[in-house]
């Protein structure tokens, strides 16, 4: 049994022609559509990047326990159980954050991987006096950002004028490498993940040619995390930018599937094309992903699998699907056991059946809403009081996404006798801040208002909602102070 997984960043479904895009020339992934089943109602779990990715290894919700942060001691992990059992995981990916405080327990969960450098101003070369910034949209005035955008501009000096250089594509080369070498082996996991098409939407004149527009202003394509102000045309040069990237990852899709198509691999390798998350390109007014209500274009997620056992293509399937059911139905596909702790179901029977998995999905950031939809509609639960509070991070791994917990942050932290799925250890209980998350309760029926533009006021409905969100919650043994935090009953 073989098992290759291709994971994108901040994938938005709405510029994908399975998913009825017209304007996006993404031809491999309408090639991947009719190898594979896709899913209609796929929904993320945990957001943004590490937190998704610690639900792809642990099959369990992550975002009402903690933030940002590295796999956990207890954790369960996936490649790991994989190693373990005889199959050999492997991980190629230029994703950055994984090399970072807040990522670097997860890459050494495989058995053998590889990374590339270089993306969104990755800290990878060293020019000591930086470089000139081009005139920027509009004014980056925090240090930390513009530091960011300058080592940004290095890094891409490094890669702009040969395509082959670029980090995404030395990924899915090391990929394919991987598929050369161990193409008559058995028993192993391959996992290609890049960052892209997460911003900055840096891509090649081949792929921008097939999206004129009439903008002439300054280098744009890094969205600022605000609300929109730029005028129609920067918008929509922006988007062009994303466009032009997303068919870039296009290429590196059809070079996957070229290899399949050579050696044939369709007849016993399971293949997996999936993301993190979404991205908001001014829909609702906003730039970005996580301090907004997560709408459905970050959400609702493209998933496409193909299982050789079962044969089953060119089809689109509808059922409630969420990212925690990836680690079990990639398990289950190599007859290893799944830990109790893991929550997601595996999708065999939903391909083989079109039967049902799940009832309900969770999903948010921590902190924010705690979402939840029944596939039809979705409830977005706010915080009941101003400061939302109470608030506490559950952790043994005091790291934020570059550094460590503040001595400020760790006066005040408690010892948690931990929870049904932390195997006996205790925990740091830790205050945390996110005050100033001002929306109120969303309700929307994705049935008659698939672009949530119309809250939606049914009083039965938000009831109904409301006690599966609870249900899902004590399910996934949530805090306690997360029910008083949303003003509901434990």
């Amino acid at each position: 049994m073989r098992c290759v997984m291709v994971m994108f960043d901040s994938l938005c479904r709405r510029f994908l022609e399975p998913y009825g895009c017209t304007d996006t020339y993404t031809p491999n992934f309408a090639r991947l559509a009719q190898h594979s089943v896709r899913f209609d109602r796929c929904y993320a779990g945990s957001l943004p990047c590490m937190p998704a990715r610690r639900e792809m290894h642990t099959g369990r919700y992550n975002f009402l326990h903690r933030s940002w942060g590295p796999i956990e001691p207890f954790d369960e992990s996936m490649p790991r159980i994989l190693r373990e059992g005889g199959v050999h995981s492997h991980l190629c990916s230029d994703h950055t954050h994984y090399w970072e405080d807040g990522g670097a327990t997860y890459h050494t969960k495989y058995s053998t991987w590889e990374g590339f450098r270089g993306q969104e101003g990755d800290r990878w070369k060293g020019v000591v006096d930086g470089v000139a910034l081009p005139e920027l949209l509009k004014p980056f005035t925090e240090p930390g950002r513009q530091r960011c955008f300058q080592r940004d501009e290095v890094d891409r000096s490094y890669f702009a004028k040969d395509e082959a250089m670029h980090p995404q594509n030395m990924t899915f080369s090391a990929g394919l490498e991987f598929l050369r070498t161990n193409k008559d082996a058995d028993n192993w996991f391959l996992q290609i993940e890049c960052f892209d098409p997460h911003e900055p939407y840096f891509s090649y004149d081949r792929y921008k040619a097939l999206y004129p527009d009439d903008y002439h202003g300054p280098q744009f394509d890094w969205p600022d995390y605000a609300p929109v102000t730029e005028t129609p045309e920067q918008i929509e040069h922006l988007r062009n930018q994303y466009r032009a990237l997303v068919s870039m990852c296009d290429d590196s899709l059809g070079r996957v599937l070229d290899q399949f198509d050579r050696e044939n691999l369709w007849k016993d390798t399971m293949l997996i094309v999936c993301t993190d998350h979404g991205f908001l390109l001014s829909e609702h007014g906003y730039w970005a992903k996580n301090y907004m209500p997560q709408y459905n274009e970050i959400a609702n997620t493209p998933l496409f699998l193909w299982d050789p056992r079962l044969g089953t293509a060119g089809q689109a399937c509808g059922q409630l699907v969420q990212t925690i059911d990836l680690p079990v139905t990639i398990l289950r596909f190599f007859g290893l056991p799944v830990p109790e702790t893991m929550q997601g179901r595996d999708l065999r029977k939903v391909l083989q059946e079109d039967a049902p998995v799940r009832q309900g999905a969770l999903f948010g950031v921590f902190g924010a809403h705690v979402c939840v939809t029944d596939g039809r509609y979705v409830l977005m639960k706010a915080p009941a009081s101003p400061d939302n509070a109470p608030l506490y991070e559950y952790t043994l791994m005091p790291q934020h996404m570059d550094h460590a917990f503040t001595a400020q942050e760790m006066q005040d932290a408690q010892l948690h006798p931990g929870f049904s799925f932390t195997a006996g250890y205790p925990l740091m209980k830790l205050p945390a801040d996110r005050s100033g998350f001002a929306y109120p309760d969303l309700l929307f029926d994705l049935e008659s208002d698939p672009q949530q533009l119309h809250p939606l006021e049914d009083e039965a409905v938000k009831a109904r909602m409301t006690a599966l969100l609870v249900q899902l919650m004590r399910e996934n043994d949530a805090p306690q102070e997360q029910y008083a935090r949303l003003g509901l009953e434990a």
